[in-house]
């Protein structure tokens, strides 16, 4: 199955794609919607060519960074590059793409003067084929010998990566082997020491486990074709006749698999799942049903078809993913089978945005994402019914709306196949998210039940906890800076190896936030980098909060941490920055509002205020510091 089978298809697309340029609105909105339509690799490559002829460069005001994509390999993936452009331009990123000369990818990197240095990539993808991988490599080997060149084979690996990150300083994504051996033992396959279809099945597993080690993200297209049928992604003719190793049908998935993963990278994967409830969390609808007539669970196969479904989204939910209800119900009727049903795999304390009732379903959304306080643009909708689905994509076209069936069996798999929560890493914030949410329900409660902001505040007892950046945290720092958009002065974005050079800064500092109160652990919630300029400003690089924690006075004490922290580094001065984006509006009077003076405005709206430090007086806050 390499279709994009979980969009939804646009019967007048080739009429749209030829009205590209004089359609209303702007060529790159009227492509992006193109993008997110059920095409194939023909059509892929089609609106890709009409693109580049219409636009050299993204339009201006675009949210998210363009990026230069070194393609790295040791076969032909020139057929490849239109996919992953399109797969960026369908999540709104616009990808340049580099293909080294045929066999040439260590040359280039190892030379200075090479091309791929001048194109000056953000990011290398490391494609290199199943043939060059197990070259020499023959059932004539023991043991021993198939394991001195597996080990050769990713030491080989190791070091294109070390050179890769020493001389362009970017992320890397490695492909995983393709496993298109054929067996010359059989079921027992790996009892042959030297058979080049295990060699890969152990390089494969050896590659996760380095990845680990070095840094370094995999693609996993193993596991894709594993679940598609190797026929679906290769094919021997094409392979003998071309060198392609991936083949021309598996083209939009491939890109799409290297598009979610650049994503992800920018913060831009989704947050939050959506579920509509009759026949899509249970069979049939339970304001006629009853809680008993509802099909779900053991005793029918529909039943543990929607039971399955339960299971994957909660599994979603445990790893970091919001989920939330809209159903068209009375809210009584809705609720009953979550708190009584025993066959109900989702609880009501899984969901933490639960809207029920006879409005519109794009209305109802809207509101789902203001009370979670997030974007329309991180919520995946859904829903059985076509006609919600399309009302939906109409309304709201930054909603995520997989195409479904209604056969429940199909909902995990489309979610998991289009990889709309596209994840680089698993952190303790990701598992604790459903009980923050309800945390925040708590406090609402207690905001409503006081008089006064002060006395709300008091009575919330907050602690900030803060910490230099640290190795231990590194992983959901990284995560918050390249995920946080509305609360973010500069937006930008940072690799491992930059936090990691802060730390070895002497003249910068890494802050991170943790915020608890009497209703629990809101996990690290800000973000600060401090940079001293040789005139002793200190430049604030970086400053990102969860937007959930707006309003409690985190501001004021993150300020007072890092004027702190500047003194210590011999700072005059604070000097703040804004650069401003589609989702960070909200923050342009933030430094001012805090005391700065304004210095200057830039001609696309940014602007930079300072704070003379000699003269700053630390604010009064009803918040508890200490150092973690």
């Amino acid at each position: 199955m390499t279709d994009l089978h979980w969009l939804p298809e646009m019967p007048d697309w080739r009429a749209r794609l030829r009205g590209l340029a004089d359609r209303p609105g702007s060529v790159w909105d009227n492509a992006v919607s193109l993008a997110g339509a059920r095409i194939n690799f023909v059509l892929t490559n089609a609106l890709d060519e009409t693109l580049r002829r219409s636009m050299s460069a993204p339009p201006e005001g675009v949210a998210t960074k363009p990026v230069r994509l070194a393609v790295l390999g040791s076969s032909t993936l020139t057929h490849l590059l239109p996919a992953i452009r399109v797969a960026g331009l369908r999540r709104g990123i616009w990808i340049d793409t580099y293909e080294n000369d045929f066999g040439q990818y260590w040359q280039e990197l190892s030379d200075p003067a090479s091309a791929l240095h001048a194109f000056k990539p953000t990011a290398v993808l490391l494609a290199l084929d199943s043939h060059d991988l197990t070259a020499g490599v023959t059932a004539a080997m023991d043991i021993e010998t198939a394991n001195a060149a597996l080990s050769e084979v990713t030491e080989r690996i190791r070091a294109t990566w070390r050179l890769a990150r020493e001389t362009l300083g970017c992320p890397i994504l490695h492909q995983a082997a393709l496993p298109v051996h054929l067996p010359i033992l059989g079921n027992n396959e790996h009892r042959a020491a030297g058979s080049r279809a295990a060699f890969l099945t152990r390089l494969n597993a050896r590659l996760r486990v380095m990845a680990e080690e070095e840094g370094v993200d995999i693609l996993a297209i193993d596991d894709r074709a594993a679940r598609d049928g190797l026929r679906a992604w290769h094919d021997a003719g094409l392979w003998h006749r071309a060198k392609q190793e991936v083949s021309h049908a598996a083209g939009p998935v491939y890109g799409d698999l290297v598009g979610r993963w650049v994503a992800a990278k920018q913060g831009r994967s989704f947050k939050c799942l959506v579920l509509d409830l009759d026949n899509t969390v249970w069979g049939g609808v339970i304001g006629d049903d009853g809680m008993e007539g509802i099909e779900l669970g053991q005793g029918s196969p529909l039943g543990e078809a929607y039971a399955a479904f339960q299971t994957y989204a909660r599994e979603l939910s445990r790893r970091g993913v919001i989920l939330a209800v809209c159903s068209k119900n009375d809210e009584a009727n809705a609720i009953e089978p979550f708190e009584k049903h025993p066959d109900m795999v989702l609880r009501r304390g899984d969901i933490s945005s639960f809207v029920a009732n006879w409005s519109d379903k794009a209305g109802n959304i809207r509101a789902i994402a203001e009370e979670l306080n997030i974007g329309l643009d991180s919520l995946v909708f859904i829903d059985d019914n076509p006609f919600e689905r399309n009302l939906v994509r109409q309304e709201l076209p930054m909603v995520a709306v997989p195409e479904v069936s209604d056969d429940p069996a199909a909902f995990p798999i489309a979610l998991a196949d289009a990889g709309y929560f596209e994840g680089l890493s698993v952190t303790d914030e990701d598992r604790e998210r459903t009980s923050q949410y309800r945390g925040n329900k708590a406090r609402d409660a207690l905001k409503a039940s006081v008089t006064d902001l002060p006395a709300y505040l008091r009575g919330l007892e907050m602690r900030l906890i803060w910490k230099p950046f640290d190795r231990v945290g590194l992983q959901r720092i990284v995560q918050l800076i390249n995920k946080s958009n509305q609360f973010n002065l500069t937006t930008r974005r940072y690799t491992d190896e930059d936090v990691i050079a802060v730390m070895a800064d002497p003249e910068a500092f890494g802050l991170q936030l943790r915020l608890l109160d009497r209703f629990g652990d809101n996990g690290v919630i800000a973000i600060a980098v401090g940079r001293l300029q040789e005139n002793k400003d200190l430049l604030i690089d970086t400053w990102l909060m969860s937007c959930r924690v707006l309003g409690r006075q985190v501001e004021p004490t993150t300020l007072n941490l890092i004027a702190q922290k500047a003194g210590k580094l011999g700072a005059r001065r604070l000097v703040g920055e804004y650069i401003p984006t589609k989702k960070n509006g909200m923050v342009r009077d933030h430094y001012t509002k805090l005391g700065f003076t304004a210095m200057e405005t830039g001609p696309s709206g940014g602007s930079r205020a300072v704070l003379d430090l000699a003269s700053y007086q630390p604010a009064s806050t009803f918040i508890h510091v200490t150092e973690g």
